[in-house]
C-alpha cells in the first residue's frame, strides 16, 4: 500500500498535527471534528490499550498538552477513542491508531 505524501515529500498527517502542536502542547482545540479527529488520534497515543486509567490519571496525562482536560476527555469519549464506566470512575482506550513504544 502505498502511502500520501505532500509534494515536499511530507506525510499530510504530520502536517497537520504540526498546526495544532507547538513545542508538544496543543495550540487550541481544532473547531471542526475533521481537524479534530487527528488530534485526538495523537493524544489517544498517550494511553495504552488494555489499562484503565482513574479520571485523575488521564487529567494529568492531557493536561500536558492543554489546560481545558474536561473537552479533551469529552471529546475523546464521544469520538470513540476512548470509553469510561457510568460514573466516570475508570477510562480505557478503544480506538486510534497504535504506535508501539
Amino acid at each position: 500500500m502505498t502511502q500520501l505524501r505532500l509534494l515536499d515529500g511530507r506525510d499530510p498527517h504530520t502536517v497537520m498535527l504540526e498546526r495544532w502542536f507547538s513545542d508538544g502542547r496543543l495550540v487550541s482545540i481544532p473547531a471542526r471534528r475533521g481537524k479534530r479527529l487527528p488530534v485526538l488520534d495523537r493524544l489517544a497515543q498517550e494511553f495504552q490499550p488494555g489499562v484503565k486509567y482513574s479520571e485523575r490519571e488521564v487529567n494529568d496525562a492531557l493536561r500536558v498538552f492543554h489546560p481545558d482536560v474536561a473537552a479533551l476527555r469529552r471529546y475523546l469519549i464521544d469520538e470513540g477513542f476512548m470509553d469510561r464506566t457510568p460514573e466516570g470512575a475508570q477510562y480505557w482506550r478503544v480506538g486510534g491508531s497504535y504506535v508501539p513504544s
